[in-house]
């Protein structure tokens, strides 16, 4: 059973918190690692150099979304595929993130959070928008 007066806050908590996640590790690709260094990285492993400055997007831009709460479904959905290639790249690392290399616990958990995010909705103290009430209403 959902308690209906509780719900609104682990849906912020949730959204929040990886939102947190998503920023912190989209800064940490242009401060830490740097862009170009996060092209060369993404290029290493086969991928396109676009997919880089889509995936630091993704997680700077819609890691402040969710924090916000701003079309908070979409944004929990088009994180998803960065948290799929992070899952795929780190599969052959074994299973514990500790692992050399990272494993593939936390890209899966993560998108399996992000995906319980985009069922669940923006929860509680969410920015609402009148331009996504009125044309995307199923995104809050």
């Amino acid at each position: 059973m959902i308690d209906n007066q509780t719900a609104p806050y682990a849906a912020f908590l949730l959204r929040v918190s990886s939102g947190a996640l998503l920023l912190a590790h989209g800064l940490m690709k242009i401060f830490i690692f740097t862009i170009p260094g996060t092209v060369g990285f993404f290029e290493s492993l086969g991928f396109p150099g676009l997919f880089a400055y889509l995936t630091i997007f993704a997680e700077v831009v819609g890691g402040a979304a969710l924090i916000f709460g701003v079309a908070t479904r979409a944004v929990a959905i088009l994180t998803l595929p960065p948290l799929i290639g992070a899952l795929y790249v780190h599969a052959g690392n074994g299973w514990v993130f500790s692992s050399e290399g990272g494993g593939w616990e936390f890209p899966l958990f993560w998108a399996i959070a992000n995906l319980s995010i985009a069922l669940l909705g923006s929860g509680a103290f969410a920015l609402r928008l009148p331009v996504f009430n009125q044309k995307l209403a199923w995104a809050q």
